[in-house]
């Protein structure tokens, strides 16, 4: 979670060597050079609506969502008009007030519109115009600096490793740069000579090293000072790109690291840009609440409140790195460098989507199975139309799995999931027919459900490029299957949450397979599976046994289809007893990571007679000192970032 110092790692305030701006092994995020940058979009949802209407900028608009408030723009703001007020109080602040309702779906319709009659009992919202919005100013983004590292943050800001463009430029500004000279002392680890002093005019809003009016222009500039001059420039013509070709005006902070980017992006809203140099960094942070930095809120943000009855970050800094790390654990070190500034986490571009989810909170409650039909095919339709804008940017992407997730009254959320075959017209029919399959299983048999649904979530997973043998929509019904896509790709690493959800096979394993036990135990828990036994794969009908509990596995021979050559036919067993053994290998992980939740969380047991235990009392033993062993490994900072 946390991005430490390297041992021996340059100090925010070592001097630069030829070394940090000549080796490639010195292009780290210890570099001193190192350029950082986060652009945030302003009131992004309600510009996107400002410009698609062609209003003025300058009246007051406002996003809204049902007759809630979700994006207010800032001359809307001026009136005390703020998010999540009701529309009938916005409009008592300001009558002239525009207010915009998102887009919605309703079932029936392909693509989501603006519906006047939009309700929260028939519609569901839609923010599928400002995540397109979102995509062409990264777009923007990406192409205005080729050679950076983009990381899109959320839908209206991200994040930019400038630090390699700005090398570049440093060296075509100050080509005496790039030759070591032969009287250096240290060769490739003597400092830079003394940098030229900066003109920071047009290129931003610098923050000052001290108090008092113009106290931004007294410090000494150094090569790093230089480098954030120049990033500045590039971050400043990003921007004015964004406008020129889009309309919408954003914002951006330029500083060293991530967290001090984003920190103080938002000092010039809206339209402007903050420049923070290292020798700024103790002014600025001093007087700011510490649970202001991205997680120092929360449970870890009151226990560290209460431990120094701390609420800014001056209050912090006396408390010893030492002293911290007695208090809150090892990890605590971080929060210390944090709090000083220095933070080493990387800039990582995203390489595309592998989820996507469709949601919607019900008013009323779902009760009977059409009417959980009737939202089912609402979810399905954003999912197509998203999935369909994904693969126009990505030819060839696929999920491989189809997620629904119910909450009903009284129960804890449950979710079942299953392979979701290729198709090759894609549409909602297909998500909402596998959709209700999934549906009936979690709800069970009847028109009546039985405990309310008050949300309802449907969704992809694993999303990349798909495999050959993809099994298509037709197959998966019953049907022949058409030809598989061409495209290759490989297999996805899920989540442990993924794997929990896994924990009962999905009805595809049941269709393609049966299977036989000749063990007792089926639901073995052992933490360290044994190796896979070699898949046996006879003529006749291929089989596999697992190592675990011994149940055997045969994909049923209809499955592979009729009137093919035998050939081709023992493939297709051979790649559906495969899918079959992947599906049981999960299972039996997801019972692995359930059997250590539930070390983790014992029930309590009353303890039997101390003549009684022998052996079984000695067997009880070992979980409980590795519930011990597990509780101690959270200790610390990281207690609070897991859940109980």
């Amino acid at each position: 979670m946390f991005a430490h110092a390297a041992p021996g790692a340059s100090t925010p305030h070592a001097p630069p060597t030829y070394r940090h701006v000549l080796s490639p092994a010195a292009f780290t995020v210890h570099n001193p050079l190192r350029v950082v940058a986060l652009i945030d979009s302003d009131a992004f949802y309600a510009a996107c609506e400002q410009v698609r209407l062609g209003l003025d900028p300058d009246r007051p608009i406002a996003v809204q969502q049902w007759q809630g408030l979700i994006a207010i723009n800032y001359p809307a703001r001026k009136y005390g008009i703020t998010r999540m007020m009701s529309v009938t109080e916005a409009k008592k602040k300001c009558p002239a007030l525009i207010c915009v309702h998102v887009m919605t779906y309703r079932e029936g319709s392909r693509t989501p519109g603006y519906y006047a009659d939009a309700q929260p009992s028939t519609h569901k919202v839609s923010l599928d115009y400002y995540r397109r919005e979102s995509i062409k100013v990264l777009r923007i983004f990406q192409s205005t600096l080729p050679g950076a590292e983009v990381e899109r943050a959320s839908i209206d800001e991200a994040f930019f490793d400038l630090s390699a463009p700005v090398r570049e430029e440093l060296l075509k500004r100050y080509p005496y740069l790039a030759q070591v000279p032969a009287d250096a002392p240290e060769g490739m680890d003597s400092p830079l000579p003394a940098a030229p002093v900066i003109d920071w005019a047009g290129k931003g809003h610098v923050l000052p090293v001290r108090e008092g009016e113009g106290a931004e222009e007294e410090a000494d500039d150094g090569w790093a000072d230089v480098a954030l001059s120049i990033g500045a420039e590039m971050v400043d013509r990003v921007r004015q790109e964004v406008r020129a070709q889009l309309g919408y005006t954003t914002s951006a902070g330029i500083a060293r690291n991530k967290t001090m980017a984003k920190l103080c992006a938002s000092c010039k809203k809206p339209f402007g840009q903050t420049i923070l140099r290292d020798a700024a960094i103790p002014l600025f942070l001093r007087p700011m609440p510490f649970q202001k930095i991205r997680f120092l809120g929360g449970k870890l943000g009151d226990a560290i409140a209460s431990a120094y009855d701390a609420t800014t970050i001056g209050d912090l800094l006396s408390v010893s790195r030492e002293d911290m790390q007695a208090q809150f654990g090892e990890e605590a070190g971080w929060v210390h460098q944090i709090l000083r500034g220095e933070e080493y986490a990387e800039v990582r571009e995203r390489t595309g989507v592998k989820s996507m989810l469709a949601s919607k909170n019900v008013r009323p409650a779902i009760k009977t199975f059409a009417e959980g039909q009737h939202w089912l095919r609402v979810l399905a339709s954003e999912l197509a139309l998203r999935l369909e804008e994904a693969r126009e940017a990505t030819p060839g992407v696929w999920p491989k799995t189809l997620v629904l997730h119910l909450r009903q009254a009284g129960e804890p959320a449950r979710s079942r999931q299953c392979p979701f075959p290729f198709t090759p017209a894609l549409s909602d029919e297909p998500i909402a027919r596998v959709g209700e399959r999934l549906l009936r299983e979690l709800v069970g048999p009847g028109e009546r459900i039985h405990k309310e649904v008050f949300n309802v979530s449907l969704g992809f997973a694993g999303l990349e490029l798909g495999e050959q043998g993809q099994r298509s929509i037709v197959g998966f019904f019953g049907g022949r299957e058409p030809e598989p896509p061409a495209e290759l790709g490989g297999k996805r690493k899920r989540s442990a949450t993924q794997e929990r959800e896994r924990a009962t096979p999905s009805p595809e394993a049941e269709r393609l397979g049966s299977t036989s036990n000749s063990n007792s135990n089926p639901n073995s828990n052992s933490n360290s599976p044994a190796p896979p036994k070699p898949i046996q794969r006879p003529q006749s009908q291929p089989s596999y046994t697992c190592p675990r509990c011994a149940k055997v596995l045969r994909p049923l021979a209809s499955a592979a289809g009729e009137g093919e050559g035998e050939g081709d036919r023992e493939e297709e067993l051979a790649r559906l007893l495969e899918l079959l053994r992947a599906e049981h290998e999960d299972f039996h992980f997801a019972l692995d990571l359930q059997a250590e939740d539930a070390v983790l969380e014992p029930v309590p047991a009353p303890a039997p007679a101390r003549e009684e235990r022998g052996e079984a009392g000695r067997e009880r033993e070992a979980p409980r000192k590795k519930r011990k062993r597990k509780e101690k490994e959270r200790e610390g900072i990281a207690a609070y970032f897991q859940k109980r």
